[in-house]
């Protein structure tokens, strides 16, 4: 204890930095401990991305296969064969395994890849950066997340391997389909394997929101008051608190059907004959819908995990790459705010179909309509923040450009789905599900595209390559409107979702031409996503070198640490914080770091 000094002035005791001491233990790590089972949350960081980025190229494939069935019902692909095997005799997607495909695409890409994939990576890499930490409250928690998601995947991906095939109970999971294993082939191991999969998943985004709400409330720098953080802290912090309140809904809901779907317990289940069997179940008294309940208390808010953190980053790239001043800092954290609160008490809209009280409908409506307004106000500000900036068209400042249009997009045609007069006829069409794609799925891909692109500097010390970079994000813009705006008008006509084959429908073989259309671009699309992908491997190895720490000229802190940092960021003393992370043009000054202290003579924000 003796190298424990104490300061007369301050009254406060000076620890030793032991993270940089020149014979430190971080020197001799092995490759063991450094690349795979680090406490580094840089690195822990990476593993979530390159994870969710392996993830989000096997659900892409996915989509790529039954879009193909969609657009050419009548044609054979024997390519299709070599890599599904019997799942596509003859080169033609099998009816059973096409609804697997769908389950598993919405499952990879809503879980593994835009909420492990996104909030695991940037709320990993920017909390304790931005708000000045050596690491997490606890890094061994940090790791244990990451190895919590790498399991369920492994859980996930043996499911793709079992002579019955995967799940095919939507990713949604509903009962009776997924709480009877005689439903379907997909009904059986394979779905067994889905929800242990999924209950690991949960585990870890526990370990990963508490962790990230204790190190956002108690591992704060010196002068880093909670106004003073950057909105990207604000949004990954209610990120976390929205998982830790809902996931725990989403876990028992699962726990119970594993309880229905093997130890003859009817939570969900009641008066259900099966006719492939010829027998009535003895299920008596459980009910379907409060599976619903249980997994739209999560869904919902759901939503709003995958997209807070891309409303965060869009932020802060937008401020910084317009070199102004984010327009409302607090109207921005209410609004985070009251999303938060408004995520929880909307998940009913989901369910207007299932024989809601229409009273009680009228409710969700009420507050589905009203979460509209908050995020108004987080696009107004966003408008504000670019007008008349001195803006730079970086490939992360287009992608966050790009997520505030897709988000608008996208948003408004959830006006149309809250209203539960019109929902009747929408719900279970195209409508929704170039709604949500929209707004939850491209909208929030553009977001993590934007964090990739801005802060890879900081993760590599080297820039991605800025032409592939551009030809990504207007591909995959364009791209993104043309699959998924055509998909309204399919809804409006009461196309329905989930369907194998279309061309057998008098009412829908007039969309065959469109849905062909989709699928092109849809394939486009995929290959602009393997386009990133090169980009981002290479870039690791050959990008064009960091030459200065601070290549945006940005204020907040993780642009004062090294370029290539250490385990514990700062080699010295954590920097103090003197202001809030938005003077950019203030005073005739470019732009003014949070270390630097106010002036005598500043003017006030």
């Amino acid at each position: 204890m003796s190298d424990i000094a104490m300061n007369p002035q301050t009254g406060t005791m000076t620890v030793p930095d032991v993270h940089h001491d020149e014979h430190g233990h971080h020197h001799h790590e092995s490759f063991v401990t450094k690349y795979i089972f680090s406490q580094d949350h840089k690195m822990i960081s990476k593993q979530f991305l390159i994870t969710g980025m392996m993830w989000a190229i096997i659900g892409g494939l996915f989509s790529v296969f039954f879009r193909m069935q969609l657009g050419y019902p009548d044609q054979t692909f024997p390519w299709m064969e070599d890599i599904l095997g019997r799942w596509a005799e003859g080169g033609r997607i099998k009816a059973e395994f096409y609804y697997a495909l769908v389950t598993m695409h919405g499952t990879v890409l809503v879980f593994f890849v835009l909420t492990a994939g996104l909030s695991g990576t940037f709320s990993n890499l920017l909390i304790p950066l931005q708000v000045g930490a050596r690491d997490m409250a606890s890094p061994m928690l940090n790791m244990l997340s990451y190895w919590f998601f790498f399991l369920a995947g492994i859980v996930m991906l043996s499911s793709l391997f079992v002579q019955t095939g995967p799940f095919s109970g939507g990713w949604t999971a509903y009962p009776p389909l997924s709480a009877v294993g005689e439903m379907s082939q997909g009904s059986k191991t394979g779905a067994d394997l889905w929800i242990v999969s999924m209950a690991l998943f949960v585990v870890s985004s526990l370990l990963g929101g508490l962790n990230y709400i204790a190190t956002v409330l108690n591992m704060r720098t010196k002068g880093m008051t909670m106004t003073r953080l950057p909105l990207t802290i604000w949004a990954f912090f209610f990120t976390a608190v929205l998982g830790v309140l809902s996931f725990p809904v989403l876990f028992s809901g699962f726990i119970l059907l594993l309880f229905d779907r093997n130890l003859g317990t009817s939570f969900y289940l009641s008066e259900i004959y099966v006719q492939a069997t010829q027998s009535a179940l003895p299920n008596e008294g459980g009910s379907a819908i409060l599976y619903q309940h249980l997994f739209w208390f999560l869904g919902h808010p759901e939503v709003y995990i995958i997209l807070l953190p891309a409303m965060g980053m869009a932020s802060e790239i937008i401020s910084v790459n317009s070199r102004k001043p984010i327009f409302g800092y607090m109207a921005m954290i209410g609004s985070l705010f009251a999303i938060a609160i408004l995520a929880f008490l909307v998940w009913a809209h989901h369910m207007f179909v299932t024989g809601l009280n229409p009273f009680l409908g009228s409710v969700f409506v009420l507050l589905t309509l009203l979460i509209a307004v908050p995020s108004a106000i987080k696009v107004f500000n966003w408008l504000t923040t670019l007008w008349r900036g001195n803006i730079r068209f970086t490939p992360g400042m287009l992608f966050a450009i790009g997520f505030v249009s897709l988000f608008i997009s996208g948003g408004l045609t959830g006006i149309f789905l809250g209203n539960s007069a019109l929902d009747i006829h929408l719900h279970d069409t195209y409508f929704v599900i170039a709604h949500f794609h929209i707004v939850m799925g491209v909208a929030s891909f553009f977001g993590m595209f934007a964090g990739v692109y801005h802060w890879f500097p900081k993760m590599y010390g080297r820039y991605m390559n800025n032409t592939l970079g551009y030809i990504h994000f207007w591909g995959t813009l364009i791209c993104a409107y043309l699959i998924f705006w055509p998909m309204h008008y399919e809804g409006l006509a009461g196309m329905p979702r989930r369907y194998y084959d279309y061309s057998q429908w008098q009412s829908f073989k007039q969309f065959g031409g469109l849905n062909e259309f989709i699928t092109i671009f849809a394939i486009i699309s995929f290959a602009l996503q393997l386009l990133f992908v090169f980009n981002f491997f290479f870039s690791i190895f050959k990008g064009r070198k960091l030459t200065t720490p601070n290549p945006w000229n940005a204020n907040t802190l993780e642009w004062t640490t090294p370029i290539n940092a250490g385990h514990g960021n700062w080699p010295g003393d954590i920097p103090e914080v003197y202001r809030w992370a938005y003077d950019y043009g203030k005073d005739g000054v470019d732009h003014i770091p949070q270390t630097q202290p106010v002036g005598a003579n500043e003017s006030h924000h």
